[in-house]
Order: C-alpha cells, then sequence, then structure tokens
C-alpha cells in the first residue's frame, strides 16, 4: 500500500510539469499569433495612409479652381452713376429711325419698344410712350391703348423668338418707386426660364447673359420685319 501511494505521488509530480510545460506553450502561441495580428494591423493601416491623400494637397488639387471672368468696365461707370446722358435716351430713340444705335427694334404712332442696354435676361426690353410723358395719368386715350397693345406685341415677340416659361412685367412710376428715368415712363419685360435665378447675381453682383444686345437686337429685327411683311400681305 505504501509502495502504491508513493508510485502514484510519484506520477502526479511527474505529470504537473508536464502541463505546466502544456500551458507555456499555449500562451506563447497565443502571444505570437497577436502579435502576428497586431503586425499585420499595422501594416494595414500604414497601407492606408500611404493612399490617403493630405488634406493640404488634397486642398491644393482642388483649390484653386479655374473660371471665368467677365470683364465689364463699362457697366462700373453705369453702375456708380458716373455715365450721365444729356438730355433723355428715349427721346432720341423717339426722333430717330429704329437701330442698333438706339436699340430701338419697333414704333408704332404713339409707342417704341426698345432694347434695354443692361437687360436681366435675354430678350430684356422697355416698352414706352414716344413722347415725354412721366405720368401714365398724363396719357391720352389713344396713346393709353396703344401703349398697351405695343405692350402685348412686345411680349408676343418674346415669346416667338426665346420661348420663356414666364414673365416679369411691370412699371415703375416715379423716382420714389425706383424708375432710372422718372420723367420718361417705360414698363419692363423681362422673360423668365425655370432655374435662371441663382446665387451669382447676389454674390458676384454679375449677371449672366447668353446673348449680346446687338445678337438679340438682330433676332427682334427679324422678327418685326416678318411680321411687316406678313401684314402688308393679308
Amino acid at each position: 500500500m505504501a509502495k502504491r501511494k508513493t508510485l502514484e505521488k510519484a506520477k502526479n509530480s511527474k505529470q504537473k510539469p508536464v502541463s505546466k510545460v502544456k500551458s507555456k506553450t499555449t500562451k506563447s502561441s497565443k502571444k505570437s499569433s497577436s502579435l502576428k495580428n497586431k503586425s499585420a494591423l499595422k501594416n494595414s493601416s500604414l497601407e492606408k495612409s500611404e493612399n490617403k491623400v493630405p488634406l493640404l494637397k488634397l486642398n491644393e488639387q482642388i483649390w484653386p479652381i479655374e473660371r471665368d471672368i467677365f470683364f465689364r468696365p463699362a457697366r462700373l461707370k453705369y453702375v456708380r452713376k458716373i455715365l450721365k446722358p444729356s438730355g433723355c435716351v428715349f427721346c432720341d430713340s423717339a426722333k430717330n429711325q429704329p437701330s442698333v444705335d438706339t436699340l430701338c427694334v419697333y414704333k408704332t404712332e404713339y409707342s417704341q419698344i426698345i432694347l434695354n442696354k443692361f437687360p436681366y435676361n435675354t430678350g430684356h426690353v422697355l416698352v414706352l410712350p414716344l413722347n415725354h410723358i412721366g405720368q401714365i395719368f398724363d396719357l391720352t386715350d389713344a396713346a393709353f391703348m396703344d401703349l398697351h397693345q405695343t405692350l402685348r406685341l412686345a411680349m408676343d415677340a418674346i415669346q416667338a423668338i426665346y420661348n420663356p416659361q414666364g414673365f416679369n412685367t411691370g412699371m415703375n412710376h416715379g423716382a420714389t418707386a425706383g424708375a432710372g428715368i422718372p420723367d420718361h415712363l417705360h414698363y419692363h419685360i423681362v422673360p423668365r426660364w425655370n432655374g435662371d435665378l441663382n446665387f451669382f447675381p447676389l454674390i458676384a453682383e454679375t449677371k449672366l447673359v447668353i446673348e449680346t444686345v446687338e445678337e438679340s437686337y438682330k433676332q427682334f429685327e427679324t422678327y418685326f420685319k416678318n411680321l411687316a411683311a406678313s401684314r402688308s400681305q393679308s
């Protein structure tokens, strides 16, 4: 019995170091695998950082953006009211035949249609009486009727030429109401399209117009010539 006990003790004592070795080997294998994982993560993060474009370089690539600049020094004189024409430009137009110099495209017995020299949109025109009158109340009945028939005719022309989706049509009656030339009343007709209003005129104080005034004049001139030809035939 005593021999058995001593033999069992000896077996147990021999087995313990084996278990210790096993645990040591498992710990070392875990440690090596974790080290491998760490190194793999490190390598992947390094790869990502290499592929990543620094913010400074990114800004250099994107900014400054290439852009078109519209230089219109003549417009500054108009905005600052440096250009002060002698007399009334509308009366000068009324005295002469329709031409690109006066920007008058059409005349009736009492009224005229003039292109706006600094349009808010392509096709922006003014409709006004030939006589130098600042108050609509001072128009004769014939002149009043003719003015509004000409207003409709101008809108017909714009619709046929440019096919806008809407119009801003109105008059600033008097200096207090914002009239640029208050002594000679005039209607504004501004054709409108969906999406034609953006931040550019507000921030840059610049309006992009896709057609020059001279090109617009040719368009209206052709329209009214064709209108006169069709009327003479009928």
